[in-house]
């Protein structure tokens, strides 16, 4: 374990004191690899990191796997062993127990059998709280997947043409990323075209785009396993202009929000500067989502940008600001940017113009 990883379980076993908790059970794959570097996909068998507040560690690990030697335990297992048996048995019984919100029933229900007088408690805020906060390298990478973004995103937009289908769009996006090195995109690469681009999520289909259209492409990816994500909307050869003045109000909200970024402020004051300019607008039951989630390992971090998060921003955090307006039917608008929060404001990641345009 690098001197990296130790500072990250350093500042877990903080967490979890200040919560009162004195050991926890962490399964999500991901977090375990920024906890210690070990990178498993368990699927549906046992994986999991034990954690206690005086230091001690141990991960469970079934032997279909191959882990290198650590200075971390490591307690293997069978396809054949009683796993949670096995794990019960290196765990602290007098003590509530921190428990990922990830971590299966089937685990879960099996352990609380062999220690009913346990109390388990959902603490995956603590490390949650640890992968909001980018340190210098993680930030830098985030930099770079989404810089890999914008010029993905930019070929996408000179490339597609009146008679393609949003497959054979999402397809090209897709093979970009290839080319340049990422292992795959963050998420179903989202292209839809026209009344398409009012479902938020659509996924390509084999619509064909025609002028006049208006075009939703939603994209990110993943590169040294840190993701990216934007959107911009553009229109077929020629454009309506209560459409344009709809891109307009999104574009607006988007720089609105992000304008008042800083450490201090309240993830639901952002939420709300953008969501009462597109009401202004007229568009307010049009903007139908949160207007924006964290990221960094996953496409979706644990977080959000919502009118019910009070939470505030933190320097080294990022997370997405995409208002939408869309019109069941029609139409479709969303403007997303990444954000790094900075000491005085924020850096925006994505350098694409945000103004409509007409391509095709």
């Amino acid at each position: 374990m690098n001197a990296l990883h130790r500072q990250r379980l350093n500042r877990l076993e903080q967490a979890l004191k200040e919560k009162n908790l004195t050991q926890m059970i962490i399964c999500d794959p991901l977090s375990i690899w920024y906890l210690t570097g070990v990178s498993v996909e368990p699927g549906e068998r046992l994986f999991v990191l034990y954690v206690r507040t005086d230091g001690t560690l141990c991960m469970v690990v079934n032997r279909l796997f191959t882990v290198e030697d650590q200075d971390i335990p490591l307690v293997w297992i069978t396809d054949t062993d009683d796993g949670i048996g096995i794990l019960a048995q290196q765990v602290d019984k007098t003590a509530a127990m921190g428990i990922d919100k990830k971590w299966p029933a089937r685990f879960l229900l099996a352990l609380i059998s062999k220690n009913p007088d346990v109390s388990y408690v959902n603490a995956s805020e603590c490390v949650d709280g640890l992968r909001a906060v980018k340190d210098s390298e993680e930030l830098e990478k985030m930099r770079i997947s989404s810089a890999i973004n914008d010029r993905c995103m930019e070929a996408a937009a000179a490339y597609i043409k009146e008679g393609m289908t949003e497959k054979e769009c999402a397809a090209y996006i897709n093979n970009l990323y290839r080319e340049a090195g990422c292992q795959g995109p963050s998420f179903t690469t989202i292209v839809s075209f026209g009344a398409n681009a009012a479902d938020p999520h659509h996924r390509p289909d084999d619509t064909v785009l025609k002028e006049g259209d208006c075009i939703v492409i939603d994209m990110g990816c993943i590169k040294d396993r840190y993701c990216s994500d934007m959107t911009r909307t553009y229109f077929c050869k020629t454009a309506d202009s209560q459409y344009t003045a709809i891109h307009d109000l999104v574009r607006e909200a988007n720089e609105k929000a992000e304008a008042m970024i800083r450490p201090g402020v309240r993830f639901c004051d952002i939420d709300r500067t953008a969501r009462e300019h597109i009401e202004a607008g007229g568009y307010g039951p049009n903007f139908t989502h949160r207007l924006g989630h964290m990221i960094g390992l996953e496409d979706h971090d644990p977080g959000d940008v919502s009118a019910s998060n009070t939470d505030i921003v933190r320097e080294g955090m990022i997370f997405s600001i995409e208002p939408g307006v869309y019109l069941p039917g029609r139409f479709g608008v969303r403007v997303e940017d990444l954000v790094i929060v900075t000491a005085d404001g924020c850096e925006i990641l994505n350098h694409v113009d945000k103004h409509w345009k007409v391509i095709g």
